[in-house]
């Protein structure tokens, strides 16, 4: 029993780690029910004319060059929680995160709850991974560039507070760093508002559905993560949920309150999952 629960976590550890680095979590700087990811957004209009989804996403490399350069360092607060459709919370963490430009991220935990081994094999990990992706000890070509992948406008829609354009990602390999989805992308400040998708290749056999979503803030002159959530649905051992929340205590040494009601409005439901 316990080499099956050891097995279990192996592999939702490899999905949750990919649902991290294939959303691409800037190393500086709604709830799901049986949901599709993508469920709950409004009718995409269409687009201004002209545009191009490469020519977007030249302009938002081009400012996520320069927001990087100015971030020098921030912390938050994040909460990791492993739980089933139903809600109930198979593990907990509650932890302050610190990046320091340009290649450091150190996690300590304040608070801790649910299975030891989920814990462990899932949570730790996914932090430990983290802190190596940042410091370039296990660098994968993950990049939302396009190097890596083919971007279509499909139009332009409303998220919360923030007009965007909405482009198509699809891979230009099958790597299961990279993924298959859609990128809502802020008209003014060409920052990423959500990116929502699966991965771009099958991770294991015990998986029959991964997806994410992962919805940004603006706090200040910088985008940061807001909220991740990770689908998985596991052969034997059925549907999982993880998510993180952060919440931004200080940006470049200033205490800073997060502006929620500028965080993306998205409410995930649908009846019958499937992937993007």
């Amino acid at each position: 029993m316990f080499i099956r629960k050891v097995i279990k976590g192996q592999i939702v550890v490899a999905v949750l780690v990919f649902g991290i680095t294939a959303a691409g979590m800037p190393t500086r700087g709604q709830a799901f029910l049986n949901g599709d990811p993508l469920g709950g957004v409004t009718t995409v209009e269409l687009a201004r004319p002209n545009a191009s989804g490469e020519e977007i996403f030249a302009e938002l490399v081009k400012q996520n060059e320069r927001r990087n350069v100015a971030l020098r360092e921030y912390s938050a607060e994040r909460t990791y929680a492993v739980t089933n459709l139903q809600g109930k919370v198979h593990a907990r963490e509650i932890v302050r995160m610190e990046y320091i430009a340009p290649d450091t991220k150190t996690f300590v935990k304040t608070s801790e709850e649910g299975s030891k081994l989920i814990r462990h094999m899932v949570l730790n990990r996914l932090m430990d991974s983290e802190s190596s992706a940042a410091a370039g000890k296990d660098h994968h070509d993950s990049a939302i560039t396009p190097a890596n992948y083919i971007f279509t406008l499909l139009g332009e829609e409303q998220v919360g507070a923030h007009h965007c354009y909405v482009v198509e990602a699809l891979p230009k390999r099958k790597d299961k760093y990279l993924f298959a989805g859609k990128v809502w992308i802020d008209s003014r400040d060409f920052a990423v508002v959500r990116i929502a998708g699966h991965p771009a290749k099958e991770l294991s056999f015990w998986i029959t559905r991964a997806d994410f979503v992962r919805q940004y803030e603006k706090v200040g002159d910088f985008w940061l993560p807001f909220k991740d959530e990770t689908f998985v649905d596991v052969k034997m051992y059925g549907k999982k949920i993880f998510t993180i929340e952060h919440r931004i205590a200080t940006v470049n040494g200033a205490n800073t309150a997060a502006p929620v009601a500028q965080a993306p409005n998205a409410v995930l439901t649908s009846a019958s999952p499937k992937s993007d």
